[in-house]
């Protein structure tokens, strides 16, 4: 969402900007732009081409068979199903690509930008893609950006010995890019100390979205979540303080996506709600649409979603704050900095659904409700819309290309 509201901003002012998809079709509940651009790495090619050694040799047109949207977005719901071990030989094999058998996808990719238009900069949306940096700059003659959307979170998942060894490549590879974007200050500091960086090696650049859409809520009487259905966004600890609570007045919407495997982890949140007589205080409501979405968030009256590991920015956070809605956040990560400045929010004890109850009652009966939720709406205006972030992304790319 944020590389396609990056794309779409620069488009509009007057940049030639392709958004290339990385191993499974982009999942939008807008428009994508340039939708003509094909997946490279596609997830099937990649997996098959490092286990396999014919893959390897097969011609392109049978490439493009498993890059079929149908096909690899199968795939996609069945994620769940790859092991750990396999994730993070994929993982290394991605960061150090002259080492690994993808050097077909590597060749895909690097005619695929000279022909259609040889870029003056590359993006890459997360370091995870860092194995890029030194083929494209070789290939391209072109600077690469590399961002960083989180990626710690995923690494420290994967089993040893891949751990260590991902991490300590994606150290060597982020040294080769001309500049390195944070989405916060929180998660640069993060970066730089993990990966053994300067401090300020790290541009820091907010998320931002298009605001197009989102209006002001319409004083509705709701608790709302919107993220994945899942335990490390925190639906769980939600729901425990939606039973705290214990309040059938109030009402809790949980709206997102579903991915693989979490259809068990709602149902046994639903057997809990359940058992404590409240659940038809919820209403469950996944994968919207943008418009559905937007509908959403303007029915609110508080928005949380209290996630349980170091969050690189959130920007479900900024789309609660673009219409209005006051927040009740975790005191940890991102979050601090973008509530303190906007003053649109309270902060409790992170991994607590008792002090999460606390705080969420306490913002539903201040007076200055309404008043939080302006000010979070004019935090996006000034610094978390799509038009500030091309903006600073500007003066990144100004300062690489001039190089």
């Amino acid at each position: 969402m944020r590389d396609n509201a990056l794309a779409k901003e620069l488009i509009a002012r007057g940049h030639e900007t392709h958004l290339v998809p990385m191993y499974l079709p982009l999942q939008l509940d807008e428009k994508r732009v340039d939708e003509a651009t094909p997946v490279f790495f596609g997830g099937i090619n990649v997996f098959l081409q490092q286990k396999y050694r014919i893959f390897r040799m097969l011609p392109r047109w049978m490439d493009r068979l498993f890059n079929g949207k149908g096909l690899l977005k199968a795939v996609a719901k069945r994620s769940h199903l790859t092991s750990a071990k396999e994730q993070g030989e994929m993982t290394c094999s991605m960061l150090r690509l002259e080492e690994s058998n993808l050097g077909k996808e590597v060749d895909k990719l690097a005619e695929w930008l000279e022909r259609d238009g040889k870029p003056e900069v590359v993006v890459l949306s997360n370091a995870l893609l860092a194995g890029l940096i030194r083929e494209l700059k070789k290939r391209l003659e072109v600077p690469v950006v590399c961002t960083f959307q989180g990626e710690d979170s995923f690494l420290d998942g994967l089993p040893d010995p891949w751990r260590g060894e991902a991490w300590k490549e994606m150290a060597m590879r982020v040294a080769d890019a001309d500049a390195l974007v944070s989405p916060s200050s929180y998660y640069a500091t993060v970066m730089e100390e993990r990966l053994g960086l300067e401090t300020g090696a790290i541009d820091v650049i907010p998320n931002g979205i298009d605001l197009a859409g989102y209006e002001m809520n319409k004083g509705g009487e709701k608790i709302g979540y919107l993220a994945r259905m899942c335990h490390a966004k925190g639906l769980g600890l939600l729901v425990d303080a939606f039973i705290h609570l214990n309040d059938p007045l109030l009402r809790l919407a949980v709206a997102g996506t579903m991915g693989g495997g979490d259809d068990v982890y709602v149902a046994a949140l639903q057997k809990k709600l359940k058992k404590a007589g409240l659940q038809d205080c919820v209403e469950w409501l996944p994968d919207l649409d943008r418009e559905e979405k937007l509908d959403f968030l303007q029915s609110l009256s508080v928005f949380s979603v209290p996630v349980t590991y170091p969050e690189a920015f959130g920007l479900y956070l900024v789309e609660a704050m673009a219409c209005g809605v006051p927040v009740v956040m975790p005191n940890a990560s991102a979050f601090p900095e973008i509530l303190e400045e906007a003053g649109c929010g309270i902060l409790v004890e992170p991994n607590s659904s008792k002090d999460l109850a606390r705080g969420i009652r306490e913002m539903l009966e201040n007076p200055d409700r309404k008043a939080m939720g302006e000010k979070g709406r004019r935090a996006v205006e000034d610094r978390y819309h799509a038009g500030a972030m091309a903006s600073e992304f500007e003066k990144v790319f100004g300062k690489v290309v001039s190089k």
